[in-house]
């Protein structure tokens, strides 16, 4: 319980929370952008 808090509290926890929120909206966009470049080869 103490980590979370510490995870949503302190600086370095809330620049974890917004690097990890980064990678994933990043690997969303590859991923659909991959998806839409196969479709356009077929």
């Amino acid at each position: 319980m103490v980590a979370l808090i510490d995870l949503f509290t302190s600086f370095s926890g809330l620049l974890s929370l917004g690097i990890i929120g980064f990678i994933l909206l990043m690997a969303a966009y590859i991923t659909r952008m991959v998806l839409r470049k196969m479709d356009e080869g077929a």
